[in-house]
């Protein structure tokens, strides 16, 4: 399993658009992704899920991988993050 931590910038914090694009990121990987913050963690492929965490700008999320390319999925959705969120 990999793992990292981001912290959201976005100015309205994870809220529909950016959540909706991070569903159709993490359908696409070919891992289990798995978003925690505040004691709540995530499918991330499960809109609902995700937007049910509250999490706001300036929060840290835990990203967590499970897969058979785990790196590079990792490596992935941290730019993904890094651009979007």
């Amino acid at each position: 399993m990999k793992q990292f931590n981001y912290v959201i910038t976005d100015e309205v914090g994870l809220h529909a658009r950016p959540a909706g694009l991070l569903v159709k990121q993490a359908k696409g990987a070919g891992a289990k992704i798995t978003l925690s913050c505040n004691g709540k963690s995530a499918d991330a492929t499960k809109l609902m899920a995700i937007m049910s965490m509250g999490v706001k700008k300036g929060m840290e999320v835990q990203v967590s991988v499970e897969g058979d390319n785990e790196d590079a999925v990792a490596a992935e959705m941290e730019e993904f993050f890094k651009a979007n969120l």
